[in-house]
């Protein structure tokens, strides 16, 4: 692809930038012929960087931690699909107008029904931030009714588990969940907590089905642990490359062929080593 003035930008916003968004969206792009290019930035300043993609202006902006709630004061529409959750992931800039989504929503209610998960799972979220609201409102959304809410702060998972008739503990017991959700950035690469698990072994071992919301690695500690024990699990790439595809639609008005789609997950999962 060739840039020139006509070039569409679209962007990432995020305190720890990957590849992924950069490799998904310009494959997408180059396969449909399309004048875009997609790049990835850790913003200086939030507000700043925001009035940039209104002022520049840039197509699309994605959003991630720890982003999702602050930016949607700086916004001008919410969605429902974002202000249900009171949450933001994607920002559509149409001749100034910004108006914010959030996908992950999506993505999560494409999961649940891709797996067949029933609504009768016993299921725990670790976390209380924008993504696990995303995560919490998609499967109370889904039916799903017995849920808990694990998080460390006290006022925001309470307020949470709440909101949804969930309900709320500081931490989790084995046996209390058949579904386990990490939302939180415990073995994230590049964090402090990259080689930790998500849950104590013990919670692992109980549990049918594990749930890690962090896409980089794809493979997390709790992932290759959950692995190890024959567990089925869901990772963060999933949830990335289902978003993603919903973020692209939503810039460009085009919805990819399964097999395209496929391929541009497939490209986006060498992202760490490109």
């Amino acid at each position: 692809m060739k840039i020139n003035k006509d070039t569409v930008l679209c962007m990432s916003l995020a305190a720890k930038p990957s590849n992924f968004g950069t490799r998904f969206h310009n494959y997408l792009y180059e396969a449909y012929h399309l004048n875009y290019l997609y790049k990835a930035f850790a913003p200086v300043n939030l507000a700043q960087a925001i009035q940039g993609v209104r002022g520049l202006p840039v197509r699309g902006c994605a959003i991630s931690m720890p982003y999702k709630e602050q930016v949607m004061a700086l916004v001008d529409e919410l969605d429902p699909s974002a202000q249900a959750i009171a949450s933001v992931n994607t920002i559509v800039n149409t001749d100034g107008v910004l108006k914010a989504f959030n996908t992950d929503y999506m993505a999560i209610q494409q999961l649940i029904d891709e797996y067949e998960i029933s609504p009768n799972t016993r299921f725990a979220l670790k976390g209380s931030g924008g993504m696990a609201k995303a995560i919490a409102y998609a499967f109370k959304n889904r039916g799903f009714e017995n849920g808990i809410i694990v998080a460390k702060n006290e006022k925001t998972g309470t307020a949470l588990a709440q909101k949804l008739g969930y309900v709320w503990q500081a931490t989790l017991e084995p046996n209390q969940a058949d579904l386990i959700i990490n939302a939180t950035p415990v073995g994230m690469q590049g964090t402090a907590w990259q080689d930790e698990l998500a849950w104590p072994t013990t919670v692992i071992d109980a549990a049918h089905m594990v749930f890690d919301v962090v896409a980089l690695p794809e493979n997390t500690p709790t992932i290759c642990y959950a692995k190890s024990l024959n567990k089925t699990v869901i990772t963060g790439a999933e949830v990335f490359a289902r978003q993603a595809l919903a973020q692209f639609h939503l810039y460009t008005g085009i919805y990819p062929e399964k097999e395209v789609f496929e391929a541009a997950a497939q490209f986006s999962r060498t992202a760490t080593t490109q």
